[in-house]
């Protein structure tokens, strides 16, 4: 007899064994840690750089396997979490099941970290076969051999198809306050943005102001702001609810709300009471919508490289220099430029932020103010808000609105709003990813082939199946990185993990999604072939995929 239960058993029995399972998985992740610390410790006892570099592909290589294993102890604590709720039903039994023992599986076999990169534990993590069965214990080959199998899948696809239309497949583990946000969510990217998005994304033309304001009306904007400063004081994981179902319905819907969380983070980590009372309201309303302005050409995540350089004049601040990967500038009312004021301080020490206030712009005038303009930079995908690349000449900043009103701290603040931008990045590249199994679902049952609907051959709907199974894991990092933030942890690993993981369920949701359509699905009047490209976006922005495996690698080996 099997050790994994069938569905008739009780579902705590699922619950016991998948934990169990976590646990060894957890084991291996010490143990590869170990392994990969030994080669990039230098003689102090400290990281070598130059080491870490040389063993890039392992240390990449280690993060991916804790993710992994994070998926998998989440994948025990949601089940745990429902049944103690008692909503632990089949449905969500099989997303365990299968999620769990599919993330297993390939940690003791192989982790595609991109299409052409494998990590194994036997060749890039320095553990020969014997050392790697000792982790691989009762309840790992349990969950494994009965865990992703095609009955499991087929079954999970039957469940699909019974609650068609379904906000989630399966329960979220989020309470009736989180779900009521995420049915008016909903209801409005219904109604409002799926018939409209195709058609925005093929004119490349900006989302609609009556969009903007709608969001604006529905408190969008101002969600995390405290109340205090005009907000309505919600939790990040209702942050999470909101940019997932946004998303889903269109990503450029779903971003909106970034630029906004991005200043409102930044004004409230680092800004003066002044600032906060003067910006955080407008923010909130909609009133005032912002961009962030980080990027330059030479520079992408070398931060500690920017050359726009802010010199005082008197009580301005006159910006110089070039900007670009800029979203939704024109309309933007307030840009955070991050510059250089401190030109003898090299490195991340000499930068500041500013807060730059600027009058909104349309396409046949972008830039209607004194020392800025800029080109848009055309995209496959991620429209709706456009991209551009911006010069600045001598552009003014009133000196008090340097943020906190102190120099050399633009790093540092900056640094304050990773966590959440990277956590809003995971749940928009949820709802990328949902999105993709709305189309592909309505596809396969609508399309017939050969005499019957092409949901009803395997590898279309084994397809299927794991798109749920991955967006169910996804979501799972996500939710506990937000939880971590709401209760003041520092949660960086654990949000780098949430956006690694999503920005790559999407991108293979997207994928496959599209294959299910065939030849259509290579056709622009098809909405896959806008989300296969919206898609694409999620693994470069906010941290590329490489440099994210980068940062959860080095928290890892300094631990």
């Amino acid at each position: 007899m099997s050790a994994f239960p069938a569905l008739q058993t009780e579902p705590q029995d699922v619950v016991a064994l998948v934990t169990e399972a976590g646990a060894a998985a957890a084991k291996l992740v010490a143990e590869a840690t170990r392994r990969v610390r030994s080669q990039v410790l230098g003689a102090d006892g400290r990281i070598d750089p130059a080491r870490l570099e040389a063993e890039q592909h392992a240390a990449h290589g280690l993060a991916w396997l804790a993710v992994y294993g994070e998926a998998v102890r989440e994948l025990g604590a949601y089940a745990a979490n429902l049944r103690e709720a008692g909503k632990l039903g089949e449905t969500e039994t099989l997303l365990v099941r299968i999620g769990a023992g599919e993330y297993l599986d390939q940690m003791f076999g192989g982790i595609p970290m991109s299409q052409g990169e494998m990590v194994r534990p036997t060749g890039s993590l320095g553990l020969s076969p014997r050392e790697l069965a000792q982790f691989r214990d009762a309840a790992v080959e349990a969950v494994i051999a009965e865990g992703n199998t095609p009955e499991n899948r087929a079954a999970l696809v039957a469940k699909i198809r019974e609650g068609g239309g379904a906000a989630t497949i399966g329960e979220s583990g989020l309470d009736e306050d989180m779900e009521a946000i995420r049915s008016e969510m909903r209801r409005f990217g219904k109604a409002e943005v799926v018939d409209q998005a195709h058609e925005w994304h093929l004119a490349n033309a900006y989302i609609p102001m009556e969009i903007v304001q709608k969001m604006a009306e529905l408190g969008v904007f101002g969600l995390t702001i405290p109340e205090e400063y005009g907000g309505m004081g919600m939790p990040k994981t209702a942050m999470c609810v909101v940019s997932e179902e946004l998303s889903r319905a269109y990503i450029g819907v779903g971003s909106l709300g970034t630029r906004s969380e991005i200043a409102a983070e930044l004004i409230l980590g680092g800004g003066t009471e002044e600032q906060k009372q003067r910006f955080l309201p407008k923010i909130a309303s909609g009133e005032i919508l912002p961009t962030a302005v980080f990027t330059e050409p030479n520079t992408g995540s070398d931060l500690a490289s920017l050359r726009t350089k802010a010199v005082k004049d008197g009580d301005t601040w006159k910006i110089s220099g070039n900007k670009t990967w800029i979203t939704h500038p024109v309309r933007a009312d307030i840009m955070t430029v991050l510059v250089r004021t401190k030109p003898e301080e090299k490195g991340h020490r000499g930068l500041s932020m500013l807060i730059a206030e600027k009058p909104r712009g349309d396409d046949a005038n972008p830039f209607p103010v004194e020392g800025l303009s800029g080109g848009e930079i055309e995209v496959l995908g991620y429209r709706g808000m456009k991209e551009y690349e911006l010069a600045f000449e001598n552009f003014s900043v009133p000196g008090d609105n340097l943020l906190g009103g102190v120099e050399g701290k633009g790093f540092a603040q900056l640094m304050q709003t990773f966590e959440s931008a990277r956590i809003q990045t995971a749940a928009r590249a949820i709802g990328v990813a949902q999105s993709a199994l709305d189309i592909g679902l309505r596809y396969a049952e609508e399309r017939v082939q050969f005499g019957k609907a092409l949901i009803s051959f395997p590898r279309v709907a084994d397809k299927l199946a794991m798109m749920a199974v991955e967006i169910n894991i996804a979501r799972q990092l996500t939710y506990f990185s937000a939880r971590a933030k709401d209760e003041g942890k520092r949660c960086d690993l654990e949000a780098g993990m949430a956006k690694l993981l999503g920005a790559r369920v999407a991108w293979a949701a997207a994928d496959n999604a599209l294959q299910i359509h065939g030849g259509n699905g290579f056709a622009l009047e098809y909405q896959i072939s806008r989300v296969l490209c919206d898609a694409r976006i999620l693994s470069i922005f906010e941290g590329a995929a490489e440099i994210q495996a980068q940062v959860i690698a080095r928290r890892l080996l300094e631990q």
